[in-house]
């Protein structure tokens, strides 16, 4: 698993790194990211919040 995870890694930081277009969805899709981070942090119940952000995530990617 771990050698797939970084074969995985490697791969889509050589796309990155290479197309600015890919550079530009990965530096957007990491704003989002800090932005769920932000939201689970404020609120009280963090597990709860983490779990909305996911459901929230995975919403988006069946939608599209």
């Amino acid at each position: 698993m771990s050698i797939l995870f970084r074969q995985l890694t490697r791969y889509v930081t050589q796309k990155v790194a290479s197309d600015p277009r890919a550079r530009e969805m990965a530096t957007k899709a990491a704003r989002g990211v800090i932005e769920e981070a932000k939201q689970i942090v404020k609120e009280d119940d963090r597990a709860y919040a983490a779990g909305r952000a996911v459901r929230r995530a995975l919403n988006k990617l069946q939608n599209d």
